[in-house]
């Protein structure tokens, strides 16, 4: 039977963003992005996101990879690591010039190299300046963001989580900001495929200093760099002519909130039928799936969600559904072994 247009796009989406198992160099590459999340519940969102597209993947092993991986840490469309190749597209940045404190602390980790934002405080004080919480943060610590963010710093390293800042390194000869523009949305677009237009949109929003965003979206769909189709309504950009497969995997999986499949709420409502909203900073008594409610992955539907924790040394997870729950037992072996498999890469497993 042939797939309706609504199945032809979810099992795009599937088979661009979940990949067969490659190495942790690979799968970035192919990614194009990372998003970064520093909550752990049950790790962080860049290990549950890396642990469905790397083989024998274990929390931690981006971090004890980083310097040989070829990746940055930065803003694209959020935070996270992409391929320093990507990287390099987003700078220059158009921004105002640098503050006095600015200067100075980054004349100071030229000078002394890899630095922790503790040693700065030592030779600037800990003066405070509200952050974009609301809450504060070390005036310092804020300067190294913000050089970072131009393009002067870059993260050298984490420990315990704690980004370590040195120089960055000069870049190759400069590339047009036509091209850059062009080559940046088109970066967006392979992580997203298929991607709603107006969240395209919304997203290369940050690149408008290289030019007209919209101008540039619609030549590449003029030049066929990318394919719309209207779905429902819904204008889907495409940065992939592969044809979607038959039938999706036979697997359960867990996703990170942040997990690219996920990350469009308006994609995955129409996709998948229902409202996700990740609830880690809404009030308890008013969450409705969890605190880290992951969406649930059954071949090519997501049938439910989980929320996890380790208890005792082992990973204890409540499940929920949007409907029925499957009554095969072929659902409830997955079931299990994803819940096995979330085990592995926690270094739980007997």
């Amino acid at each position: 039977m042939a797939m309706s247009s609504l199945e032809r796009l979810r099992a795009l989406a599937i088979s661009q963003s979940l990949f067969p198992q490659t190495t942790l160099k690979a799968a970035i590459r192919r990614l194009g992005f990372v998003q970064a999340d520093p909550i752990r519940s049950p790790a962080r969102a860049q290990d549950l996101i890396l642990r469905h597209r790397v083989r024998a993947y274990r929390v931690g092993d981006l971090d004890r990879n980083y310097a040989s991986l070829d990746i940055e840490e930065d803003i694209l469309y959020a935070y996270g690591f992409l391929p320093r190749v990507i990287w390099q597209l987003l700078h220059p940045r158009n921004i105002r010039g640098m503050s006095e404190l600015e200067k100075k602390v980054f004349q100071t980790v030229r000078k002394f190299g890899v630095m922790h934002p503790r040693e700065l405080q030592a030779h600037f004080g800990n003066a405070r300046v509200i952050n974009a919480w609301g809450g504060y943060s070390k005036a310092t610590t804020r300067a190294l963001e913000h050089l970072h963010y131009r393009g002067l710093l870059r993260v050298a390293r984490r420990e315990n989580g704690i980004r370590l800042y040195e120089e960055a390194p000069q870049r190759g000869e400069p590339m047009s900001s036509t091209d850059r523009l062009a080559k940046l949305i088109m970066a967006v677009a392979k992580i997203l495929t298929p991607v709603p237009e107006r969240t395209l949109h919304a997203n290369i929003a940050r690149f408008r200093h290289l030019g007209n965003t919209r101008a540039a979206l619609n030549d590449l769909v003029k030049e066929g760099e990318l394919r719309k189709e209207t779905v429902d309504g819904i204008n889907y950009l495409c940065a992939s002519w592969s044809r979607a497969p038959d039938e999706a995997p036979r697997r359960a999986r867990f996703l990170a909130p942040f997990d690219p499949l996920v990350w469009d709420r308006s994609r995955f409502e129409h996709l998948w039928g229902w409202r996700y909203r990740f609830e880690a900073y809404t009030p308890q008594a008013k969450r409705i799936r969890g605190y880290y409610a992951m969406p649930m992955l059954w071949c090519d539907s997501v049938i439910g969600w989980a929320n996890a924790r380790v208890e005792a040394g082992r990973v204890k997870v409540d499940v929920a559904f949007v409907e029925k729950r499957p009554r095969d037992s072929e659902f409830r072996r997955e079931l299990e072994d994803e819940i096995g498999r979330l085990e592995v890469c926690l270094n739980l497993a007997p």
